[in-house]
């Protein structure tokens, strides 16, 4: 048989994703202050789009539906507020005023934004004809290593000085003290008391208990400024570890003291602050952004999308139709067409980026809607299927629209993806609990336990079930670690400390 090139016309089907639906999939992964970013990149590339609100039409011709405006009134006759009302403000000059100073005695920054942005000169920093930034105005956050230095200068100069800068570099965000004091004494090339002298200054600075090199040490410096320090606080300071585990008659027998002052000594130690650095920390979570409201309404509940954080765009096709009718070879007439179809495009795919996330959040309010009456507790198990199912969407089309998004309601501000979780089974066989739901049971029932009355594992399983919750012993611990609560023993300690400290 011989071989021999042949040419064939085949008819297949395949799914292929192409650029804009690989885009339009990326848009929903995004919160709106990253889709913001995002839009902001776009209006560099594309000249035909641009932000803002529609520009309302001008009125008819004929009058109709036109807005009848205010009387013009003279300004002999026409009142300060209605002259102003209508752009005549200077009609009305009570006073005799130089209109033409550059500034008036109570100006404040506020008011000479007029003069500067018609040409004066510029009474504010950060001029050059800009909006005014009232933002730099604020005293900037000082850290902890700067307050140090501020008061390491005022107190101490020459190589002290140096010295107090070697080890303040070295102090920690918590305001403990990391360097080595023989090591750090050889690389500046002093004694080894000297460096010991700088330290005992800056165990003086504020906060107190900066500078120091244990926990025992931090606390010890803020009992000496409350004038608290003594023998017996010292030795108490020196066995944290048997405080920790609550062993208070040992420790009652190595301080010689009775319970009373072992109670006043632990209430002491309770005021102290074991991280006196952090209250200089620079570093704040940034407040979360809700990018869709949850309220109620007649007969259910409101969803809307956050539009203060959602870009606005629009096409500018008055300007395409300019560019298009100029002389254009065909590269250009191809580059504006191209932007074109992708400003409509993008414009479109935002608009059923907000439609589609609407969607599932209504589902999810509507599943969770005992949650959104009567608490977490209430909350019922839901997945990702069940929500795709019943609004007819892929299961991976309700995760990304979940993600990296905020829900805000009457009781508080929670991430799309706090509502679904996993199922408990009921003790009757029917049905199933939340685990948030169990874990808020949990929570509450240890928040409400005695003292004299902790409760066990053991415990909280026999409680939950008469909830009709049927849980394993393994499980409820560990929702109970998830919260972050120690164990029966440990809550039994601690609750012991904390009533002999009050």
């Amino acid at each position: 048989m011989a071989l021999g090139p042949r040419l064939d016309i085949r008819q297949s089907q395949s799914l292929v994703m192409t650029p804009q639906l690989q885009q339009a999939i990326k848009l929903l992964a995004l919160s709106n202050l990253e889709l913001d970013a995002f839009v902001a990149g776009e209006l560099e590339k594309n000249p035909l789009l641009e932000t803002g609100a529609p520009v309302d039409p001008a009125p008819d011709a004929s009058g109709i539906d036109a807005q009848a405006g205010p009387p013009v009134l003279p300004a002999e006759t026409g009142g300060v507020d209605q002259l102003i009302g209508q752009g005549r403000g200077e009609a009305d000059a009570p006073l005799d005023v130089d209109h033409g100073a550059d500034i008036f005695i109570d100006d404040g920054p506020a008011d000479r934004v007029a003069a500067v942005g018609s040409g004066g000169m510029d009474p504010l920093p950060g001029g050059g004809g800009e909006a005014i930034d009232f933002d730099s105005f604020a005293n900037p956050e000082q850290g902890l290593q700067e307050h140090l230095m501020d008061q390491a200068r005022a107190a101490l100069s020459g190589t002290d000085l140096l010295i107090a800068t070697q080890l303040i570099g070295q102090i920690s965000e918590a305001g403990y003290l990391e360097a080595n004091l023989l090591e750090t004494a050889h690389a500046l090339g002093v004694p080894l008391a000297q460096v010991e002298a700088v330290l005992a200054v800056i165990h003086g600075f504020d906060p107190s208990g900066v500078g120091a090199r244990s926990l025992a040490e931090c606390l010890a410096l803020q009992a000496k400024e409350a004038d608290r320090y003594d023998p017996c606080m010292a030795k108490l300071l020196d066995n944290l570890d048997l405080l920790a585990k609550g062993a208070l008659p040992q420790l009652r027998r190595i301080c010689g003291v009775d319970e009373e002052d072992m109670a006043d000594m632990i209430r002491e130690l309770r005021g102290y602050d074991p991280k006196p650095g952090l209250r200089y920390s620079a570093d704040r979570a940034p407040p979360v952004t809700p990018d869709l409201f949850v309220n109620p309404a007649r007969g259910g509940w409101s969803i809307e999308i956050n539009s203060a954080t959602l870009p606005r765009l629009l096409v500018n096709r008055s300007y395409y139709v300019e560019l298009a009718s100029g002389p254009q070879n065909r590269a250009s007439k191809a580059w504006l067409a191209d932007c074109f179809a992708s400003a409509n495009w993008l414009v479109k795919a935002l608009d059923q980026r907000q439609k589609t996330i609407i969607k599932v959040a209504s589902e999810i309010v509507r599943c969770q809607e005992d949650f959104f009456n009567k608490g977490v507790a209430h909350l019922k198990p839901l997945t990702l299927r069940t929500v795709a199912d019943a609004i007819g969407m892929h299961e991976s089309t309700v995760s990304r629209v979940t993600s990296n998004k905020y829900l805000s309601c009457p009781r508080g501000v929670y991430e799309l993806k706090y509502f679904f979780t996993s199922g408990v089974a009921a003790a009757g066989g029917e049905g199933a609990v939340s685990a948030e739901a169990v874990k808020s049971h949990i929570k509450a029932l240890i928040a409400a336990e005695a003292p004299e009355a902790i409760l066990s594992d053991d415990t909280l399983v026999d409680m939950l079930r008469a909830k009709g919750m049927d849980i394993a012993r393994r499980t409820v611990a560990k929702y109970r670690e998830s919260l972050g609560i120690g164990s029966s023993v440990q809550r039994r300690r601690q609750k012991a400390l904390r009533g002999k400290a009050a």
